[in-house]
């Protein structure tokens, strides 16, 4: 089954940036097609390969700050080609 994922994640500290920089560059390494823009982090492929890398570089980023939130949403399908019609 083909997901599409969104994701931000906000560090609840001063220095953030690095842990974003790096669980960005994982992501990208994943395999997985990742697409960012300045709002959001979004991540497509099937779902059990997609759940694996996040729940891991998810909890390496959770652990690399001392407070953080992610915000994510998931619809069943590959939305990678997306393009507005409007």
């Amino acid at each position: 089954m083909k997901v599409s994922v969104e994701l931000t994640f906000s560090p609840l500290q001063d220095q953030y940036e690095q842990e974003i920089i790096r669980f960005i560059r994982a992501l990208r390494a994943s395999g997985l097609t990742v697409m960012e823009n300045p709002l959001s982090t979004q991540v497509y492929g099937e779902y059990r390969e997609v759940m694996e890398v996040l729940q891991r570089e998810m909890e390496q980023s959770l652990n690399a700050v001392q407070q953080g939130v992610f915000y994510m949403k998931m619809v069943k399908s590959d939305r990678s080609a997306y393009e507005p019609h409007f």
